[in-house]
């Protein structure tokens, strides 16, 4: 009868609902205090009592103040792309405003190009600054800019079956296979700086109230953090905040993420951040309004913590800065200005959520510290949880089961690399390959993440704390015998390619080639490979002497090297030989492992004087003034070096085995190279023993391998024989292990 007569059961609020689907013809509405489930008649009619229950939980929580305030500019009460009347949705990087099916075509692009916020439901985000920043940009001014992008190859597909009729706009400059989704006509206003002063203009407009221009240079390239010049001002954001410029700060706040070339942005300023009052308890760390508030704004529990990172100073505007990663693939930036407090929250939230098993690391001076999987050795079958702390140039490592690594040395890695395979599971990887050390054998350590924000910020520190960090030899990558990488790969090369080339050394390369090879070597010699054919010898040279040339603190170093330059004046060569011994012992390690390196290859290459016509003293006027980083001026400098080469053997105490294996070494690659310029078939085919999976007679595959076959090519040789079909997970790994079985990789 109530139902007859039109009476409800129950009255439900609907701004405190959500409704679900459950099955075919049934869907959930669920409130605070009750699941209501309903069941419809058709497919048809439950489609159209979800569109009208989320229709009504729209209403409910729309607020149409904001919208009202916007649609009060003319131009802003249609939809800047399509032209629809009272459009309830804005691009809010973009200062336009657009109707409910465009902004559906918004969110298609991704938040890096476009941000999408409703006017009436999304309040938070609607400060007085973004009001007035979207009332102030007219879509019908002289300014007109209307910047929607769509990919390249689906340029003027979205609007297909939209609905909307384009009206034509002005797209801001394209760049990075981005192009505007309708043609534009010319732009009356343009920004009032060439592409190259773009930054310089930029930050001279965040000063100003003009916004117009300053959306003008971000829109047409400016990058958003360019450099200021100004260390306390280092950003636009920070320079419009200092001139007190509201809307110039809102505009670049929505913009620091965009994805349009120029725009990306890691680097925040004083005004993003909100001061809290923090408390770690309990395992919960807690951050509050202020210091009388009983309720937290929000919570981190420790064990959700899987990373934390100490940055740089004023990294972000702030003395100390510390970033915190949890599981659920969110990142937390926290600030301090006293660098002592910092700290003391560091190590207290490091404490917290770090194992028990690996508190050795909360000892160290660490950048990052966090949870990771690993796989190492000859077992890659299954990954094992592990904790790593990376400070300076090493990566420390700890397991739970209490087994102790020792730290790599990421600047003597042999290989780093890093993989990110598609598809619906989140994995990704990278492999660390650290040197054989003597006695040891090297070890593939293969690093695992399962979230991708906090691994990818593992990625990249790991490659910069590999790379090289300064202009002197310590802070260069590293051999595993202490040598910089740079000046190993360029011996190498002469050694294989120039030792007979004549006036090596004494011979100039061109400038321009010298400069591009140096600049690839510096930053990051670990991946260049130099091939004959490709890089000339004197190129090579060239870019070796001008390295030592330019090196912080020069080979002798800044408090050595007079003494080095008065020993030449003792006139008894026993005691001028004792001396050159004792400076050597002074030298630091990497110094003294550069020295033996060079001297060692300036030796070789005088022994092949006949043919490329430089003998000792040649080389010592030519290296001398470059090591010691001299005018020519001084002789002392060459005799330094002429003595060096003269008593190589005794001054860096090189055994007869030592020396045969030197000479060994230039008779085979003399060999090589009279081979190949005979045109006879190089050295370098031999018969290899390849085992499957385990060391049996039955196992055994014997592989005539060339010297250019690869492990990859190895591999799928050996499992095409045994008929054995690569499936999608399947990882296999190559091992060559010498005879001895005392070093593998």
């Amino acid at each position: 009868q109530d139902y007859r007569l039109g009476i409800g059961i129950t009255y439900i609020e609907m701004n405190v609902g959500n409704v679900k689907e459950v099955d075919r013809r049934g869907f959930d509405l669920t409130t605070p205090y009750r699941i209501f489930s309903f069941s419809a008649d058709s497919d048809q009619e439950k489609e159209e009592w979800v569109e009208a229950m989320q229709q009504s939980i729209a209403e409910a929580l729309s607020n149409s103040e904001v919208a009202e305030r916007i649609w009060a500019v003319e131009s802003n009460r249609f939809c800047a792309d399509c032209g629809s009347p009272k459009p309830d949705w804005a691009s809010i990087n973009l200062c336009v405003v657009i109707c409910k099916r465009c902004a559906g075509e918004h969110r298609g692009l991704g938040p890096g190009i476009t941000k999408v916020r409703s006017l009436k439901m999304d309040r938070k985000v609607w400060t007085e600054e973004l009001i007035e920043v979207l009332a102030q940009t007219d879509p019908e001014s002289p300014f007109g800019f209307q910047p929607p992008f769509v990919p390249t190859q689906a340029a003027g597909e979205t609007t297909e079956g939209s609905g909307c009729s384009p009206r034509s706009h002005r797209a801001p400059s394209t760049a990075g296979g981005l192009a505007p989704l309708f043609p534009p006509p010319p732009l009356p206003r343009e920004p009032s700086a060439s592409p190259a002063a773009l930054p310089q203009a930029l930050c001279v407009a965040v000063t100003t109230s003009d916004l117009a221009e300053t959306q003008a240079l971000l829109f047409c390239g400016a990058a958003v953090t360019c450099a200021t010049g100004d260390p306390q001002c280092p950003t636009p954001l920070a320079l419009a905040e200092k001139s007190g410029q509201r809307l110039q700060m809102e505009f670049l706040l929505h913009n620091r993420t965009s994805g349009r070339a120029g725009l990306a942005s890691t680097v925040l300023c004083r005004a993003e951040f909100s001061r809290r009052w923090c408390t770690l308890q309990d395992g919960v760390l807690s951050y509050y309004e202020n210091d009388r508030n009983a309720v937290p704004n929000g919570e981190i529990k420790v064990e959700e913590m899987v990373c934390l990172v100490n940055n740089p100073p004023h990294a972000h505007g702030i003395e100390s800065t510390f970033e915190l990663y949890t599981e659920s693939e969110r990142l937390y930036l926290f600030g301090l200005e006293s660098p002592d407090s910092a700290r003391e929250w560091l190590k207290s939230i490091a404490k917290s959520f770090v194992h028990p098993s690996a508190e050795e690391l909360l000892a160290l001076d660490f950048e990052r510290i966090g949870r990771l999987h690993y796989k190492g050795g000859l077992n890659l079958e299954q990954a094992k949880e592990g904790w790593f702390a990376l400070a300076g140039s090493a990566l420390h490592v700890s397991c739970r089961d209490g087994e102790r690594q020792d730290p790599l040395q990421l600047r003597k890695l042999q290989e780093l690399c890093a993989s990110f395979p598609g598809g619906p599971v989140a994995g990704f990887g990278g492999w660390l390959i650290p040197p054989a050390e003597a006695g040891v054998a090297g070890r593939t350590l293969y690093i695992q993440g399962e979230r991708k924000l906090d691994f990818l910020g593992w990625v990249h520190a790991i490659q910069k704390a590999a790379g090289s960090a300064g202009d002197t030899l310590s802070e260069q990558q590293l051999t595993e015998s202490d040598v910089p990488l740079l000046v190993d790969r360029c011996i190498d090369y002469i050694t294989q390619c120039g030792l007979t080339s004549e006036g090596i050394y004494r011979k100039s390369g061109q400038n321009s080639k010298t400069t591009n090879l140096l600049e690839m070597l510096r930053r990051d010699a670990r991946s260049v490979r130099l091939k004959e054919g490709e890089h000339q010898v004197d190129d090579v040279a060239n870019t070796l002497k001008r390295f030592f040339r330019d090196l912080g603190d020069g080979l002798f170093t800044g408090r050595w090297g007079p003494d080095w330059l008065r020993t030449t004046a003792l006139e008894d060569e026993e005691e001028k030989i004792g001396e050159y011994r004792r400076l050597l012992s002074t030298l630091p390690t990497v110094n003294r492992a550069t020295l033996k390196a060079l001297i060692n290859h300036l030796f070789r290459v005088q022994r092949f004087s006949g043919e490329n016509q430089m003998n000792t003293h040649n080389l010592a006027i030519v290296f001398g003034p470059t090591l010691f980083q001299t005018d020519g001026k001084d002789y002392k400098a060459g005799r330094v070096v002429e003595d060096l080469i003269s008593h190589y053997v005794k001054i860096f105490n090189v055994n007869d085995q030592e020396m045969k294996k030197q000479q060994d070494e230039i008779m085979a690659i003399m060999k090589m190279r009279e081979a190949a310029s005979s045109g006879k078939q190089q050295a370098g085919d031999f018969i290899c023993t390849v085992y499957l999976e385990e060391k049996k007679t039955e196992a055994e595959q014997h592989v005539k391998i060339p010297a250019t076959m690869t492990a990859e090519e190895l591999t799928f040789e050996i499992l095409d024989r045994r008929k054995i079909v690569m499936k999608e997970k399947d990882y296999w790994s190559c091992f060559e292990v010498n005879e001895r079985e005392e070093a593998g990789r």
